[in-house]
């Protein structure tokens, strides 16, 4: 079982969780709720009537703001115009390297109000990053057994295309890799504290929900 959780029994089979659907409606105070963090919201063997479910929970508990992130870019396009898109709900997808950069078109063909880019891990320079229609870039590298490499000039250059586009850039964390090069306390090089200068960058896009 996957970290001791009931709700990963199946490790990483795709599994619905239906009973837990109505959670943000039980939550009284506001949060900032990333959906789905351990899977894809748009995989395709989740069914449109589910992800439909989800969206009428996040629509009616309407107090929190929510992230939707998925590398299934095209599905996401296909079902959007479908599905509500109030301005508290927020998709993104995932670029983990130039290679990727065709899932941007498919995010920015959708109503969502708020469109966010996850540059993380990042795994190559991204030359040319087009950010029209998107409102946020995270960027970050890579952690845990078999990580790949993060290069500064990689962030700099995700920096100088938000920074010429006016679109808010989220520094996450460095990775293990350059955390060990860079001798950073920090196993994942997620204090910012720690960095060079030019990479401590954490901004935040607006709307969000006031005091998350």
């Amino acid at each position: 079982m996957l970290m001791g959780q009931p709700n990963y029994r199946n490790d990483f089979a795709l599994t619905l969780h239906p009973h837990t659907l109505d959670l943000p409606l039980r939550w009284k105070k506001p949060r900032k709720i990333f959906v789905n963090s351990m899977s894809d919201l748009f995989h395709k063997d989740v069914p449109e009537e589910f992800i439909a479910r989800v969206f009428d929970t996040m629509v009616r508990a309407d107090w929190h703001q929510y992230q939707i992130l998925t590398k299934r870019a095209d599905r996401l396009e296909a079902l959007a115009p479908r599905l509500p898109w109030p301005a508290h709900v927020w998709q993104g997808v995932s670029v983990e390297s130039a290679d990727y950069t065709f899932r941007i078109d498919h995010l920015r063909r959708t109503p969502a109000k708020v469109k966010f880019l996850s540059v993380e891990p990042l795994l190559g320079p991204i030359p040319d990053l087009d950010l029209a229609g998107i409102h946020w870039v995270i960027v970050g590298g890579e952690s845990g057994p078999g990580c790949r490499p993060l290069e500064p000039d990689w962030v700099l250059g995700i920096k100088d295309a938000c920074a010429r586009q006016g679109v808010p850039l989220f520094v996450k964390q460095t990775g293990e890799k350059l955390a060990r090069r860079l001798k950073l306390k920090s196993k994942k090089g997620g204090d910012a504290a720690e960095w060079p200068a030019e990479l401590r960058v954490r901004q935040f896009p607006l709307p969000v929900l006031e005091g998350l």
